[in-house]
């Protein structure tokens, strides 16, 4: 069984060569056969051929793109790290084209670990957040001080 560290070690090295790097062809370095995706996104289970599909498409969309590792927390079979994603939008994401503006994000991995492989994840990001820095939802407008110091106007 591999210790605390030796997992949150693993999950860094996964997170520097698949999104730092870019290297979609390291899934099968770090990710189990049987990998469970938990995203909460519709559609059946992603396979890891759908997995490096997908990072291609960031990678298209954010070529500059990198994670940095804000915390990191281990028990039992299972490593959280919370981190902050920096790119710039430089090609087609979802539809929108790109728009050259330098986005921030941030997230949580909860990764469960087994024979020194990434076996399930759970992911969970500011999707809305990257949307309004995109311009493509806009931001709801907030309230003057007094209206917010006074709710019955």
């Amino acid at each position: 069984m591999a210790s605390l560290e030796e997992n949150k070690a693993l999950v860094r090295q996964a997170i520097g060569r698949l999104w730092n790097e870019g290297c979609p062809e390291a899934v099968d370095e770090f990710l189990a056969p049987a990998f469970i995706d938990h995203q909460p996104t519709p559609g059946p289970p992603q396979t890891l051929d759908d997995i490096k599909q997908e990072l291609r498409m960031y990678r298209t969309a954010f070529p500059d793109l990198h994670i940095t590792i804000e915390d990191q927390i281990a028990e039992g079979d299972r490593v959280v790290s919370r981190w902050t994603a920096r790119a710039t939008h430089r090609g087609p994401l979802w539809g929108v084209p790109a728009t050259g503006r330098s986005v921030a994000v941030m997230g949580v991995f909860i990764d469960r670990l087994a024979d020194g492989k990434i076996q399930e994840e759970w992911a969970h990001w500011d999707r809305l957040g990257l949307l309004q820095q995109l311009g493509v939802v806009k931001a709801p407008a907030t309230e003057s001080p007094a209206v917010q110091a006074n709710p019955a106007g």
